[in-house]
């Protein structure tokens, strides 16, 4: 998948192998951002080189490993800042087990990721993106939303039809269905892309049409 706009903004929907999570690279000219940098570092280092971008900054939805196992070493390769909530920086280095099954190395512990911004920043010049709290997958779950692309990435909060696992570290339902009721709140336009960390895309229409936790929001907000 790919979305440009009249900003010269492009954004790209990646699975880096080995094909497990969602990864999303936005570039404006020759800078960019990626999201969620799951693989190989060396595999994002080879896709950068062949297309002369220059990263800016990684920001993760969460600190799963399967959402940061890039990260660090891309940092240390590329000078780039990691931008992480600091509920989740006790993640960091957990589930070393899951990369084994996927052939990927541990997570480098040495780099310390930079705090999450609140509520908003600016990744390219004009361009700013809305930083939404999500905590309930992990205590430190974030969303990412990018007007200018009217796309939103929602890590492992939301799925098409479902919501993330909350009996892992940091989960719990109530305040993930709090969070479920925090993203309807953002009065997104029904068009608006909704990325999750996994599995397919989808949008804010069909969530209210048939994500049965998103319907269960909007209920309890009309009352």
């Amino acid at each position: 998948m790919e979305i440009k706009n009249q900003k010269n903004l492009k954004l790209e929907l990646l699975n880096m192998a080995p094909h497990f999570t969602n990864s999303v690279l936005v570039s404006h000219g020759n800078k960019c951002i990626i999201f969620d940098a799951w693989g190989r570092a060396q595999d994002w280092i080879r896709l950068l080189h062949e297309r002369n971008l220059e990263l800016l900054a990684i920001y993760s939805t969460h600190g799963h490993p399967d959402h940061i196992s890039a990260a660090p070493d891309l940092v240390l390769s590329t000078g780039a800042k990691w931008f992480l909530n600091n509920a989740d920086f006790n993640l960091i280095g957990w589930g070393d087990e899951l990369l084994n099954e996927f052939g990927l190395p541990p997570i480098t512990r040495d780099i310390v990721p930079t705090a999450m911004p609140e509520h908003k920043t600016t990744i390219f010049n004009d361009i700013n993106m809305d930083i939404i709290s999500c905590p309930g997958h992990t205590c430190g779950g974030v969303a990412f939303y990018i007007r200018d692309l009217g796309t939103c990435i929602v890590g492992d909060t939301i799925f098409a039809d479902s919501i993330g696992r909350t009996d892992l570290p940091g989960g719990d339902t109530q305040t993930l269905k709090k969070s479920i009721l925090h993203l309807y709140e953002q009065n997104m336009p029904d068009d608006t892309i909704i990325i999750p960390g996994h599995d397919n895309i989808t949008n804010i229409a069909t969530l209210k049409k048939h994500n049965p936790y998103f319907k269960l929001a909007i209920k309890s907000r009309a009352r």
